[in-house]
């Protein structure tokens, strides 16, 4: 197994790869509508991206909201490569982001079945079930000590 590398990309560089996997655990195995799948968010947006060796095997990204909000989201790990600890391993180094950049509050919108997984890192469930993309989600938020 080769050592896990996390690299943060504007989406100029980053978009190939990353809607490559979001394609494969969005849309096809979610059935995520193919025209959901990419918003305004991802050109402003950080991309963090998950390498084992030069595969990559996972993505997610950080969405400023404004100066002191953040919103992490298109969390995606490839199946094949889950359970090994790249999600949560892309979460912290986007929370350490969101930190190094004096974001004091984050919030995902979190399918309810990953709820336990972000809970893990400190993000708190709030507020009712709701659907997105015919997938049941609950909002989740972090507050970042400065």
């Amino acid at each position: 197994m080769n050592p896990l590398e996390i690299l943060i990309k504007p989406w100029q560089e980053a978009s190939e790869e990353a809607y490559l996997i979001r394609q494969k655990v969005f849309i096809q195995e979610q059935g995520v509508p193919e025209d959901m799948e990419l918003d305004e968010h991802d050109t402003t947006s950080k991309h963090a991206l998950a390498y084992e060796g030069v595969l990559c095997v996972g993505t997610a990204r950080l969405v400023a909201l404004n100066s002191h909000h953040a919103q992490i989201g298109r969390m995606a790990v490839l199946s094949a490569f889950r359970n090994r600890g790249i999600g949560k391993a892309i979460l912290s180094h986007l929370i350490a982001l969101a930190k190094a950049e004096g974001v004091l509050t984050l919030i995902l919108h979190s399918q309810v079945s990953a709820i336990p997984f972000y809970a893990k890192l400190g993000f708190i469930a709030e507020g009712p079930v709701y659907d997105e993309a015919g997938i049941p989600h609950r909002n989740m938020m972090l507050l970042l000590p400065q």
